[in-house]
């Protein structure tokens, strides 16, 4: 549903990761993408050069943290460059997927808190506000000096499954204790009870959880997850709640990296379908069958909107 609000002297620009989102958010805002052209030279550099007037204007600029990551991050670096000697009156970035957010904390010695690099770069680079979805760590806002707006899928998500999907004997499960409140928030969505698989060590791959705190006998069980990126966590959980007796899994996340051999995995698998949202572009040859693509365009483009009219972000949370 499109808002009711001004789009006066607001520009929208896609970069290079997730064009196909970048259009449907503009369209929820009633308007064109900006025309900027991108060149990559043969030796990986990037040019790019803005091709219309934004003087004035509150430009936006959409940009998932996605593959090729570390190109995309230059990417959007350089063109917050660009758009900032081009005396726009804002510049705000919208990261509908945040990536290397898994290194929001330093776990071991020397190691780099990544995710924080990121936002004090942003911030030099001269941008005035962030608009993201779903971080992996929430107090990645809190690396910021500057306006950021984290939305949040999981009620797009528990519409569409509930309009979609059979839950009448539904059961949401945490892949691991981290994912617990995670699985209890969607749980909650659905009015279903929750279940956790006692892994107690996530991070190794080798290692296979084989117990499960709650009943999954005979039930759905859906897996809830905020990101999928090899599909190594979410086969296993797979496995342990066919052999628990599920009568069906699913697996909700908002992020689909699906990196490596992740489709071929989850083809594989005893998941009958991944429910996964846009924020990160899905390639023609990685839609199977058992992928169910939920756009988060609309929700984007309202926030984008109420930003831009000064409006409370707030009501879409609720």
């Amino acid at each position: 549903m499109v808002e009711s609000m001004d789009n006066k002297n607001m520009k929208i620009f896609s970069l290079s990761s997730n064009r196909p989102l970048a259009e449907k958010i503009a369209q929820t805002c009633g308007l064109k993408l900006g025309e900027a052209t991108i060149n990559r030279f043969s030796d990986g550099e990037i040019q790019i050069k803005i091709d219309e007037s934004i003087r004035g204007d509150a430009v936006y600029i959409i940009q998932s943290l996605s593959e090729p990551i570390n190109a995309n991050i230059m990417e959007l670096f350089i063109m917050i460059d660009a758009v900032r000697r081009t005396s726009a009156k804002s510049i705000n970035v919208i990261i509908p997927y945040y990536g290397y957010a898994r290194h929001s904390a330093k776990k071991r010695e020397r190691k780099a808190i990544i995710a924080k690099l990121i936002a004090r770069v942003l911030e030099r680079a001269g941008i005035d506000r962030v608009l993201t979805l779903d971080l992996h760590a929430a107090q990645i806002q809190g690396f910021f000096n500057k306006p950021v707006d984290n939305l949040k899928a999981d009620k797009l998500m528990a519409k569409h499954m509930l309009e979609n999907y059979d839950l009448d004997n539904a059961v949401v499960v945490s892949p691991d204790h981290g994912g617990v409140g995670r699985a209890r928030g969607f749980a909650g969505l659905i009015d279903a009870p929750i279940a956790i698989i006692d892994n107690r060590d996530p991070e190794n791959d080798a290692h296979i959880p084989t117990f499960i705190i709650g009943d999954v006998k005979d039930k759905v069980a859906i897996v809830a997850d905020d990101m999928i990126d090899t599909a190594s966590r979410a086969v296993k959980a797979a496995n342990v709640l066919a052999q628990n007796g599920a009568s069906a899994v699913y697996l909700v996340t908002t992020h689909g990296i699906f990196a490596g051999d992740a489709i071929k995995r989850i083809e594989e698998s005893p998941i009958k379908k991944v429910i996964v949202s846009d924020s990160v572009y899905i390639s023609d040859e990685k839609k199977i069958d058992k992928l169910d693509i939920v756009s988060v365009a609309d929700l984007m483009g309202r926030a984008i909107l109420r930003i831009h009219n000064n409006k409370s972000v707030g009501k879409l949370f609720r």
